[in-house]
């Protein structure tokens, strides 16, 4: 990844942490998600299992280490950093590179895990 390949989105300061927040970058819906530890997540903001738009208004948790979201709709239960569905093997939610410059949020929007 170059420094090109980096988005700004939002300020870190517009973030509150365990709600999510919806970007739209060109044709792409990015859901953000801040915890309470200062981490930041980037994921996509379309529900895997309806095609929905509403990750952002998901449900923060997590599963022993692992920091979770569940889907508002049917609460599949979602990997925050891996996009794994802990609760369907048939589902997995794309998550983006995502880092803080200067107090910028930025993903890398080109390489969906």
């Amino acid at each position: 990844m170059t420094n090109d390949d980096w988005v700004p989105l939002c300020s870190l300061d517009e973030l509150e942490p365990l709600w999510g927040e919806a970007a739209l970058v060109g044709d792409r819906q990015v859901a953000l998600f801040l915890l309470p530890d200062g981490s930041l997540h980037a994921v996509s903001n379309r529900c895997p299992a309806t095609g929905s738009y509403v990750m952002s208004r998901g449900i923060v948790g997590s599963k022993g280490a692992r920091s979770t979201i569940a889907s508002p709709l049917h609460k599949q239960v979602y990997d925050l950093a891996t996009g794994e569905c802990l609760s369907s093997p048939d589902y997995l939610l794309p998550t983006y590179p995502v880092r803080v410059q200067a107090g910028i949020v930025q993903v890398v929007l080109a390489e969906a895990a």
